[in-house]
């Protein structure tokens, strides 16, 4: 998975003609730890999208842009445009992962 460094990677990675999925992160967040140890498994299942890790400590101002208010939150885009958003007290398990993605 993508790890983002720096905002045009960002950018770029959000205006692709395909569902592109970002998980905003922090390294201090317990949460964003539990998700790390199912994340792959679901990516796995989801090949037809792309995928980016952000830490939002590192892009404040981007997490405002999308109004990430915690973590670890999932945001979907395509073509520029934020299409859903699994905020963190949603992102907990596995299976609410799973579901928020199968709806998409």
């Amino acid at each position: 998975m993508k790890q983002i460094k720096i905002e045009q990677e960002f950018r770029d990675q959000i205006v692709q003609d395909q569902l592109t999925v970002g998980i905003f992160t922090a390294t201090w967040c317990p949460d964003c730890k539990r998700l790390d140890m199912f994340i792959d498994e679901i990516t796995a299942e989801h090949p037809d999208k792309q995928w980016f890790k952000i830490d939002r400590d590192e892009f404040p101002e981007i997490s405002e842009e999308q109004n990430v208010m915690g973590t670890p939150s999932l945001l979907v885009f395509k073509n520029g445009e934020k299409l859903a958003h699994l905020h963190s007290a949603n992102a907990k398990t596995a299976d609410s992962v799973r579901e928020f993605l199968n709806n998409l």
